[in-house]
Order: structure tokens, then C-alpha cells, then sequence
């Protein structure tokens, strides 16, 4: 007879080691399952920990004997494994539900298709320097559960996918940040519609005494806030004043951020963070820290000294007159049009990737304006070639980031920037999109 683990994991990557080894670390007794081959830094801690695991396999009679399944977010509900859990009446959860079952901290937490990791990484900054004890974790940097074997904090700031929420259940934001809803992940979801349901999740475990902070520019999200009964404190952010009430605005040249009746104000040429959905992703960020009581002053001082996240439009060099910018985190089709929206120089657009069920439509115009050729790089590139086949006269195929690069140098001239935003997922030629961005670094470097 197979040995019984009150507490399996299924996934053995940065959220489903994190999550065995805070309960190891908590004396539950817990096994590890992964399908395919575990990466060796993960097998090191696992080791560390004595933790016993299986990897290119799951064992049914061990997984299924589990009294609660902790799933990686990656892992979907319809593999065979979780299906048959979920038919034996085994609760299946997130890593970020399991851990926050160990800390006493409030939570402000973060989703949205866009605007994620930079609102997170922000909101961050601006309690640390208010003085506050903050930890962040989540879908950006190391896991929740990780972070908090370090040590628990009076506030945790994390980043939550879809895929995570998908498996909360009674966790639940003091603090909720949703930047907006546009199609994503319909490869896993199938509709909008279920995707949409997934991101609102954070919504919907909030209290009366909780808070969601919501971009009034997004129709979606408007229209689910009005069919749903929600008990939650709602602050919308946006081009225009809400009618009454707390929120944040644009006003002659101004972020306007009314707390309370209290308001503070911080001109958008003096933010660190420049783009209009930046000024969104600061709006939201400063919201959260005036909830978190934060001053007012120090908000100003942090929202114009903050340094912007890695892979996301980021400048990498200059080489003979040419830019080249990137934006690799920007794994969906609503990224890139940020990206291509705010470029002011004729676009080498490097674009590709493991497509997600992308709809490029929105896409067409920008790149009618400002994309004077297109360099794919990704397994596939039928569709982007084409959608795009009519607008652009130049679009040429690339299996590596040093290729993709080389080509888009030779396309290029004096006064032209190359531009790394995919809008598609890594995962065809890349570990992640951090290794797809930090070998287009190389490449560039070694122009």
C-alpha cells in the first residue's frame, strides 16, 4: 500500500516548492508530485527540506490518498490528475491560499490582464518608504509561501494570476487592485467570459470592510461590478472624477487622489513612470498606499523615484542611432498595444511566441502607423504573418532571440527603434519570458 501524505503538491516549480516547503517547515507532512522533469535548484530545496518527491510521473494511489492537494498555478483543472481529485471530493487550493493560512499580515493584492507586476512593485515602494513593513510576493519575484518562511509581514503586497485565484477559496484582500479585463489565457479558459469570471474572483471573496480598487476606464469591469452583489468598498480610477465619493482622476496635467474626503494631488510630469497606463498603474498604487495610511508627502516623493520593472519597456541600448527596447513581459495582445502606443520612433516590432487564442485586431492600426517591419520570432508564426501580411511590407521569420536581434539591426537605421513586445507567451523557445528578455539583452550587448 502507497504511503499517505496528508498534503500533496502537485508542480514542483517556484509556487509548488514554496508551498511543501512552508508546510514541511510547519510540520505537515507532505509529498511532491510534478509530471515532468524538476528543475534542479527546486530538487536541491526539496532535498534540503527532506521532502520526498516523484517527477515525469504521478502516482495516482499517493496524490489521490492526499487529505488537500495544493495545485501550481500552471497546472489547469481539466489534467487528468486534478479531475480525478477534484471527483473524489479533495479540496484542491492555491499556494497562495495554503500560506496565507501562516501570516497575520493585511493583503493587498493585484490582478488584472495588464499592469500587474509594475502596480505591485510599485505599491511596494511606496510602503516601504512610508515607513511601513511590507514584504511582496505573489506571481512576481519568489512565492508567497517562500517569502513568508523568511518571516511574516504587518503587509504583504502580491501579484495574483489568474491561475492562483482559480484556486482561493477563502482568502481574501483587505486590498484589492483589478487594472483591467482583456482577452488572455482563452487557450486554458476557452471564453472571455470564463477568464473574466477567474479575474473577478478577487472580487468576489472581499468583505464589507475591504477595499477594490477598480479602472473605470474598463467596460468590462464596469459591467461586472453592476451585475454582481458586492459588499466591498469600490474606488474606481480613471480619466474622469467619479461622481462623488473616493477615486482618482486626471486633472489639468494632475493625478487627483480623493481619500476620505482628503485629497492629494502629484503632477504626471514629475511620475517615474511615464505612459498613460502608467499614470493608471500610479494611480492605483497611490489609492492603496493612502488606504495603508500612508502620507501624503512621502506618496509624492516615491511615486517619482521609483525604478520600473525589468522586461517592461525597458531601455536597453543604443547602438549606432538605433534603440532597442524590452518588453518581453508583455505576453498578451492588450501589452504590446501599450507598448506600441507610446513608441514615438518608426518600430522594428519583434513579435511571437506561443499564441494564447490572440486576437491582433486591435493591434491594426498601431502597426499600420508605426511599424515599418516585423521580425517573428516563435515556433509558429503563421498568424502573425498573416494578420499583419497586408500592413507591413517587410516581415521576416527568426528561431532565436540572437537572430531576431541581428535582423532587426540589419532592418534598422539611424532613428528607428527595435521593440521586443510579443504579445504571446515564451514558452515555444524560451524557459519564461524573463529568459526570452534577458537573452535579447545579450544579444543586443553583443551587437
Amino acid at each position: 500500500m502507497a504511503k499517505e501524505y496528508p498534503i500533496v503538491v502537485l508542480g514542483a516549480a517556484e509556487s509548488g516548492t514554496g508551498a511543501a516547503v512552508l508546510a514541511k517547515a510547519k510540520g505537515l507532512g507532505v509529498f511532491v508530485s510534478d509530471a515532468g522533469v524538476i528543475k534542479e535548484r527546486y530538487k536541491e530545496l526539496l532535498r534540503k527540506w527532506d521532502i520526498p518527491f516523484e517527477e515525469s510521473k504521478h502516482s495516482f494511489d499517493i496524490v489521490l490518498s492526499a487529505k488537500e492537494i495544493i495545485k501550481s498555478p500552471g497546472i489547469p483543472e481539466k489534467a487528468p490528475i486534478v479531475a480525478a481529485a477534484l471527483a473524489k471530493g479533495i479540496p484542491v487550493i492555491s499556494e497562495i491560499e495554503f500560506a496565507a493560512r501562516f501570516s497575520r499580515g493585511k493583503f493587498i493584492c493585484i490582478t488584472g490582464s495588464n499592469g500587474k507586476t509594475t502596480t505591485t512593485l510599485l505599491t511596494h515602494h511606496l510602503l516601504v518608504r512610508g515607513g511601513l513593513d511590507a514584504g511582496v510576493a505573489g506571481n512576481v519575484g519568489n512565492s508567497f509561501a517562500l517569502e513568508l518562511l523568511n518571516g511574516d509581514h504587518a503587509w504583504w503586497v502580491l501579484e495574483i494570476s489568474s491561475f492562483q485565484l482559480d484556486g482561493m477559496f477563502n482568502f481574501r484582500p483587505h486590498i484589492a487592485i483589478l487594472t483591467n479585463i482583456t482577452p488572455d489565457h482563452l487557450d486554458r479558459y476557452g471564453t472571455f467570459q470564463n477568464y473574466t469570471n477567474s479575474k473577478m474572483r478577487m472580487a468576489q471573496l472581499q468583505q464589507e470592510d475591504d477595499a477594490l480598487i477598480w479602472f473605470s476606464g474598463d467596460p468590462v469591469i464596469r459591467r461586472e461590478l453592476e451585475r454582481r452583489q458586492l459588499k466591498q468598498r469600490l474606488i474606481p480610477y480613471g480619466e474622469i472624477a467619479p461622481d462623488n465619493g473616493d477615486g482618482a482622476w486626471i486633472e489639468n496635467e494632475k493625478i487627483i487622489i480623493r481619500i476620505n474626503n482628503d485629497i492629494m494631488s502629484s503632477t504626471i510630469e514629475n511620475l517615474a513612470l511615464q505612459g498613460r497606463h502608467n499614470v493608471y498603474n500610479s494611480m492605483a498604487s497611490a489609492i492603496a498606499a493612502r488606504l495603508a495610511e500612508v502620507r501624503k508627502m512621502r506618496i509624492k516623493e516615491s511615486l517619482a523615484d521609483f525604478q520600473n520593472v525589468e522586461h517592461r519597456l525597458e531601455f536597453v541600448a543604443s547602438v549606432h542611432g538605433i534603440d532597442f527596447i524590452n518588453d518581453s513581459k508583455a505576453t498578451n495582445v492588450n501589452s504590446t498595444w501599450y507598448a506600441l502606443e507610446s513608441m514615438t520612433k518608426p518600430v522594428i516590432w519583434i513579435a511571437g511566441g506561443k499564441d494564447k487564442g490572440n486576437d491582433y485586431t486591435v493591434l491594426g492600426e498601431l502597426v499600420r502607423q508605426k511599424v515599418k517591419a516585423i521580425v517573428c520570432l516563435g515556433v509558429d508564426n503563421t498568424k502573425l504573418k498573416t494578420f499583419f501580411g497586408g500592413m507591413v511590407q517587410t516581415i521576416i521569420e527568426t528561431s532565436s532571440a540572437e537572430e531576431a536581434v541581428q535582423a532587426a539591426y540589419r532592418l534598422g537605421q539611424k532613428g528607428d527603434v527595435v521593440l521586443l513586445s510579443p504579445a504571446c507567451a515564451s514558452f515555444d523557445l524560451f524557459e519564461n519570458f524573463e529568459d526570452r528578455g534577458n537573452q535579447f539583452k545579450k544579444a543586443v550587448k553583443s551587437l
